[in-house]
C-alpha cells in the first residue's frame, strides 16, 4: 500500500473529481459518509453524547457532513465550530448551510477557551478541526481545547489526522496535538502513524476507501510504501521438486567473541530456518564446541584466536556473508574486518558491532559492495549517521547515506523502515515482544538466508523483515510479549511462511458466532 504525501493527496482529490464528473463538495460528502457508516455500524443508534468539533477548512466540512448524517439518524449530537481564522473553505460553508435543513440547534461558535464545553468520560469526541490542511502553528486557546479533550478521557475519533499534527513534521510540543484513540485516514495511511515520535498521537488507525481514482492510486509513485502480506506474496520463491541443498545457496555468518557465541548461533539457525541450503559459521576457537553441539546443522570454521576474530580467511565460496553479530570491536577485529573488505566481492549483510566498526572508521564504507544491507538499531544508526533532529531528519540522513554508498539501510523499530536511495518501506508485522536480546541476530540471519537463496538484496531485506515480524506475531500467541525470546521467533519462521498462503476467515454473523460458542461449551 502506498503512503501518499499531502501534495499527492490533494492532487488525487482534484483528479478524481475531474475524471468522475463530480465536484469537491460531492467528494467531501462521499468521504464523510464513509466515516458515518463506520460509526453507525459500531454504535447502532446508541444515545451516547457525540461532540463534533469542526474547523473552518475542509476537515471541518467533513465534520459537518458527518454531524448531519448522525443527526438524521437520531444520534445525540453536539456541534462546535472552532473559529480560529477569518478564512473559511467553500465546502465548509456549503455544508454549514446544509446543517440548517436537519436541525434547529446550530453549531456553537468557539472563539476562545473561556467556556470549554462539558465532556464526560463516557462521551465521544469527533476531532474534525484541522486534518492534513494545517500549515501554521496552532493558536494557544485551541491548544487548551486539545488538552481539555485529553483530560476528559472521552473516546476521541480524529478524521484523517489528529488535529495539530503535520503530515511531514514532528510537533514541537505534545500538548499542541489531539491525542486520538482512533484515526480514520482517507484512502491511505499517513507516515506519522509509523514513526516513534508521532505514533503515540493515535492508538489505532484505519484506512477508509473514499473512491479516489484507481489509475492515480496505481500509477503514482510515492516516497514511502507500507509492506504487508499482499506486497510480499509476489516475492516468494517456491521450492522446486528436483532440488538439493546446493540449489538454495550457502550463507557464511562471521561473528562471535568470548561470551557472545549465542549471537552467531541465533543468526545461523535463523538463516537455515529461512530456507538456505547450507550455513557455515566463522567464529573464534572458544565457540567451536558450543556451535557444533547446539546447532549440528551448521558447519564451523574457527579463527586462530581463542576469544576474538583476528583474521577472516576461508576457502569456501558462499553466496552471501553476514558480519558483526557478537563480534566486538577489538583493534585486531577491526583490522581483520578492514582487510576482509579490501578483498571481498561477495554480497554482505552487516549488523551490530560490524556497524559500530563502520561508525568508528567511516572510510570503510567505500569498501562495501553495492547493495550491502545494514541492520542497525537506533543507537548504532546514530553512531553511523550522526544525531538527528527528529524522526523525519533521521530518515533523510539514512537516505543520504544510502544514496552515497548505494546501501540498503534497515531502521529497526516498532514499524521497521527500510531505506534504499530515496525510497522508504514501512513494515507492518512485529510486536513489543521483539524488544529482547537476540532478535536482531535472528533478523540478520533471515535476511542473509534469503539473499543466499537468490532473492535480490532489497527483496530479501523486505521479505526478511516481514517474516521476522510475522514469526514474532505468531509466537506471542503461546508466549506473550514478556516471555518471548529470540529462539521462539526462529521456531515460528515456518509458520510465517505458511501464513502467507492462508486465506482470511470470512466474518461470522452474530447468530453463527453465538452458536459456535454454545457448541464449544
Amino acid at each position: 500500500m502506498k503512503i501518499f504525501s499531502k501534495e499527492q493527496i490533494y492532487e488525487g482529490d482534484k483528479l478524481t473529481a475531474e475524471k468522475q464528473g463530480i465536484n469537491s463538495t460531492d467528494l467531501m460528502e462521499r468521504a464523510a459518509t464513509q466515516i458515518f457508516n463506520w460509526m453507525h455500524m459500531r454504535m447502532q443508534g446508541a444515545q451516547v453524547p457525540i461532540h463534533v468539533f469542526c474547523g473552518i477548512g475542509n476537515n471541518g466540512g467533513d465534520g459537518l457532513v458527518l454531524a448531519r448524517h448522525l443527526i438524521t439518524h437520531g444520534y445525540n449530537v453536539k456541534m462546535y465550530v472552532i473559529n480560529c481564522s477569518d478564512t473559511r473553505s467553500k465546502d465548509f460553508l456549503i455544508n454549514y448551510d446544509r446543517i440548517k435543513n436537519v436541525t434547529k440547534s446550530w453549531p456553537i461558535l468557539m472563539t476562545n477557551s473561556d467556556e470549554l464545553p462539558e465532556i464526560h468520560s463516557d462521551d465521544i469526541i469527533v476531532d474534525a478541526i484541522f486534518g492534513i490542511g494545517l500549515n501554521r502553528p496552532v493558536v494557544d486557546w485551541v491548544k487548551v481545547l486539545f488538552q481539555h479533550f485529553k483530560a476528559s478521557k472521552a473516546f476521541t475519533l480524529s478524521i484523517d489526522l489528529p488535529s495539530g499534527m503535520f503530515p511531514d513534521k514532528v510537533p514541537d510540543n505534545e500538548n499542541d496535538v489531539v491525542w486520538a484513540n482512533y484515526t480514520l485516514s482517507f484512502q491511505t495511511p499517513k507516515l506519522i502513524f509509523f514513526l516513534p515520535e508521532t505514533e503515540k498521537y493515535t492508538v489505532q488507525w484505519e484506512v477508509l476507501d473514499i473512491g479516489i481514482d484507481p489509475e492515480f492510486l496505481h500509477t503514482t509513485d510515492t516516497v514511502y510504501e507500507l509492506i504487508g502480506k499482499m506486497e510480499m506474496l509476489p516475492l516468494y520463491k517456491p521450492r522446486k521438486k528436483y532440488s538439493n541443498k546446493g540449489t538454495y545457496g550457502h550463507a557464511l555468518i562471521v561473528g562471535g567473541s568470548y561470551g557472545k557465541i549465542g549471537a552467531v548461533t541465533l543468526a545461523s539457525r535463523a538463516a537455515l530456518s529461512s530456507g538456505v541450503g547450507l550455513v557455515t559459521t566463522y567464529i573464534p576457537k572458544c565457540g567451536y564446541t558450543v556451535l557444533q553441539s547446539s546447532f549440528p546443522e551448521a558447519m564451523v570454521i574457527t579463527d586462530t584466536n581463542e576469544e576474538i576474530i583476528t583474521n577472516i580467511k576461508f576457502e569456501i565460496k558462499p553466496n552471501v556473508i553476514a558480519f558483526g553479530v557478537g563480534v566486538g570491536t577489538a583493534t585486531k577485529t577491526i583490522t581483520a574486518f578492514e582487510n576482509f573488505l579490501k578483498a571481498n566481492k561477495t554480497p554482505l549483510v552487516i549488523d551490530a558491532d560490524g556497524i559500530n566498526i563502520l561508525a568508528k572508521k567511516k572510510a570503510l564504507l567505500k569498501l562495501l559492495p553495492e547493495l550491502t544491507v545494514l541492520t542497525p538499531h537506533p543507537k548504532e544508526l546514530e553512531r553511523l549517521v550522526g544525531v538527528w533532529k527528529d524522526d523525519f531528519d533521521k530518515l533523510e540522513k539514512a537516505k543520504a547515506l544510502s544514496k552515497k554508498y548505494n546501501l540498503i539501510i534497515v531502521i529497526k523499530g516498532a514499524n521497521t523502515i527500510t531505506v534504499f536511495q530515496d525510497k522508504g518501506y514501512v513494515n507492518t508485522t512485529g510486536n513489543p515482544g521483539l524488544a529482547t536480546a537476540g532478535t536482531g541476530d535472528v533478523l540478520t540471519g533471515i535476511i542473509t538466508g534469503l539473499i543466499a537463496q537468490g532473492y535480490e538484496s532489497l527483496s530479501a531485506t523486505l521479505f526478511g523483515i516481514y517474516l521476522h515480524g510475522k514469526s514474532a506475531d505468531i509466537a506471542i500467541e503461546d508466549y506473550g510479549y514478556q516471555s518471548l525470546i529470540a529462539s521462539h521467533v526462529i521456531e515460528t519462521i515456518g509458520e510465517a511462511y505458511i501464513d502467507l498462503f492462508k486465506q482470511p476467515e470470512p466474518p461470522q454473523v452474530e447468530e453463527e458466532a453465538e452458536e459456535n460458542k454454545t457448541q464449544k461449551k
